[in-house]
């Protein structure tokens, strides 16, 4: 896992934004999601959640931990870039004021 800000993101134009932490990274899947109450986990069904490409969050609002392979690794608030590597089994956890409001996105590399 890592962890970054807005600002380490791509400028756009004609690269992708995300490939700039993710070097050859096209999304190919995602979403938006907002959850209202503190204590929300993602990926919260039984067994580990892993995936065989990077997964990228990016936290508009609220704040919380990151678990990686079960065990609270960072913190996250607004502003942070998550970085999910490869065969991570992870989860974001909220537990702000605020309901928390974040993008994911898988990354296939170029070609795939």
């Amino acid at each position: 896992m890592r962890k970054l800000t807005f600002a380490d993101l791509g400028h756009g134009g004609t690269d992708p934004v995300l490939g700039a932490i993710v070097p050859g990274g096209l999304v190919d899947r995602g979403g938006f999601r907002i959850y209202p109450e503190p204590g929300f986990r993602t990926h919260d069904e039984p067994g580990a959640h892993v995936h065989s490409t990077h997964e990228v969050f990016c936290i508009f609002q609220g704040s919380g931990t990151v678990e990686i392979d079960g065990a609270d690794v960072d913190r996250f608030e607004a502003g942070d870039v998550i970085v999910i590597e490869p065969g991570e089994d992870h989860h974001i956890v909220s537990d702000g004021t605020v309901p928390l409001v974040f993008t994911w996105a898988h990354l296939q590399p170029i070609g795939s």
